[in-house]
């Protein structure tokens, strides 16, 4: 089965590629690594949700934009490759977590991304990852993601 089959079947749609929102582009690709900017958890160049964890929004919203953020990420990987079926690996994750003081539960607000690339990807969706707190995100978004994607 193809990722993007295995993408239907959970059903889900990736979205359009964001579009950047300054100087920079949404993705470098040397080698066979894609370098993904940070990702925030929109549709249609709204966000899905602002604040912070901790301070007025729970794990579980948060795992909601980890997972819309990711799935915006996965758009930039297919509009920049043509199929999601030329990802090889997931090798990188970083995850920026708007987050309260005293709120240290940023790796699970980031599992909503990466149980999400393991259930679309299998074991090439496992990855080495890094989940930190942020004072402030752009636009007050909750989450910001990075990936690093190996491709054929």
């Amino acid at each position: 089965m193809s990722y993007e089959e295995k993408l239907n079947e959970l059903g889900l749609i990736l979205p359009a590629a964001p579009k950047p929102v300054a100087n920079y582009v949404p993705v470098v690709k040397v080698g066979d690594l894609l370098f993904l900017s940070g990702v925030l958890p929109s549709r249609d160049g709204q966000l899905t949700m602002t604040g912070k964890l901790g301070a007025g929004l729970s794990i579980e919203q948060g795992r909601e934009a980890a997972q819309t953020a990711v799935l915006n990420a996965l758009a930039i990987v297919k509009a920049e490759m043509g199929s999601l079926d030329r990802v090889q690996r997931i090798v990188k994750m970083v995850g920026h977590i708007a987050s309260a003081d005293g709120f240290t539960d940023q790796p699970q607000v980031l599992n909503g991304a990466s149980d999400l690339l393991v259930s679309i990807f299998g074991e090439p969706g496992r990855h080495a990852r890094v989940a930190v707190g942020a004072a402030e995100l752009p636009r007050q978004a909750p989450v910001e993601i990075e990936l690093i994607v190996q491709v054929s």
